[in-house]
């Protein structure tokens, strides 16, 4: 982990977004500093995606800001703000049908390459960190639920990204798959990609992040280490659907 300038890299100040008269996302504040990884939990419906949405450019906010290495973002396209270097692997897997695990791969590669040559080696580089390999040549939608999984996380790892956003990238796997995923993470992790997740797998997001920042109707209740959160009232109260007992 990264802390010693104190440069955060990704910054997001009073995010709100409403849809009709649903209050998605109500002033939250984060600052996500170079090499963390940052597990993002909440209940069901508390605004996690939606953060995402507004990250990566698929949603505009109504009211705040987003900045990236102190750029603003705010209102980038989301094809705009990948090339800057933000990416994500979706919660729903949905690989390109009717096209091989490689060039599923090689269209992100593009992204951020010089040329043909060099999305052609980030696309194989990426192949090997994630395990797919030997795959290269399978049609996508016959890849299992796992090796989709990781699919779609070498899909968002091929553009090139300094920040990593992954959708519950865990769910629906058994626990040696799931274990399986949690080393590729970390190995990502350990050559530089900041790295945001949300997950509820909680055994998964406990062990593998430094911080964690915790949504729950919109707001953020609680934020810090991953023992910080395991004995917050607060957070303990929304999982186990008891309102905060005071002394």
């Amino acid at each position: 982990m990264s802390l010693a300038d104190g440069q955060t890299i990704l910054s997001t100040k009073g995010l709100r977004k409403s849809f009709g008269g649903l209050l998605a996302l109500n002033d939250v504040d984060f600052d996500i500093f170079p090499g963390q990884i940052v597990g993002l939990i909440g209940p069901n419906g508390a605004g996690k995606t939606t953060l995402f949405h507004l990250v990566s450019g698929f949603y505009k906010p109504d009211h705040g800001a987003i900045s990236f290495r102190g750029t603003e973002l705010t209102g980038l396209r989301a094809d705009q703000v990948c090339k800057i270097g933000i990416s994500r692997a979706f919660q729903i897997v949905r690989p390109f049908i009717g096209l091989t695990v490689f060039q599923n791969v090689l269209i992100g590669s593009f992204n951020r390459a010089q040329n043909r040559r060099d999305a052609h080696l980030r696309c194989l580089n990426t192949l090997e960190l994630t395990g797919l390999t030997k795959f290269r040549d399978q049609l996508a939608n016959h890849l299992t639920l796992a090796g989709k999984k990781r699919l779609e996380i070498a899909k968002a790892l091929s553009t090139n990204p300094e920040v990593l956003l992954l959708d519950e990238v865990m769910a629906g796997l058994t626990p040696v798959e799931t274990e399986e995923i949690m080393a590729l993470i970390r190995t990502i992790n350990s050559r530089g990609i900041t790295i945001i997740a949300i997950e509820h797998v909680m055994a998964a997001i406990m062990s593998l992040s430094h911080r964690i920042v915790v949504l729950n109707y919109g707001k953020k209740i609680a934020e810090g280490t991953p023992e910080e959160i395991a004995n917050n009232e607060d957070v303990i109260g929304v999982y186990l659907g008891e309102e905060r007992k005071t002394a």
